[in-house]
């Protein structure tokens, strides 16, 4: 049990380093621009912030981490990096890409500037089967879904000006824990 638990305090120091940033976002977008649920948001909202690969992993404490890019419009205007620390049951591993989209610029606005926090108490709607997301914005839910291979999905909506969906890639995680997701946003230098 010993080296279990040192071998998890490695791998979770590790974590911020071995989330490599995609160069190839345009086909890490692909499952969102995919769904019949995500893509309308791409036309209708202010900007948004794409993660690529977040990983995440625990066994009793957990945590998460990606790096993505933030668009208004669709322009970059800069990078941002996820972090999530979690306590509660938990035990496994896995990977997904995660996408917030601004409604208007006061929910952009709020994202840049720091004040932005997803916390635990809603889901994201997941745009794949059994993909699994705890997120929130002002304790406001967005929904669950079971993935287009069921046919049947909840559609997506905005909520206090922010719209979220994960696309799991990979892993197997469970968990019955709580924690929320921290933001920081670096401006592009021009």
């Amino acid at each position: 049990m010993k080296k279990l638990l040192n071998l998890f305090i490695i791998s979770f120091c590790l974590l911020p380093f071995s989330s490599t940033f995609s160069q190839a976002v345009g086909t890490d977008l692909k499952p969102f621009h995919d769904s019949e649920v995500s893509a309308p948001f791409f036309k209708d909202s202010y900007g948004y912030a794409f993660f690529p690969t977040v990983g995440k992993g625990g066994i009793g404490i957990g945590g998460a981490y990606g790096k993505g890019q933030v668009y208004r419009k669709g322009k970059i205007t800069g990078t941002a990096s996820l972090i999530k620390l979690t306590l509660g049951f938990q035990l496994g591993g896995q990977a997904f890409s995660e996408i917030i989209f601004f409604q208007n610029k006061r929910a952009y606005d709020r994202f840049t500037n720091g004040a932005f926090e997803l916390e635990a108490s809603a889901s994201a709607v997941a745009i794949t089967a059994g993909a699994q997301a705890s997120a929130g914005t002002g304790g406001a839910s967005a929904g669950v879904s079971a993935g287009p291979q069921t046919g049947k999905q909840l559609a997506g909506e905005y909520i206090n000006g922010t719209a979220i969906f994960v696309h799991t890639k990979g892993g197997l995680m469970y968990e019955a824990s709580i924690g929320g997701q921290k933001f920081k946003f670096r401006p592009l230098l021009r």
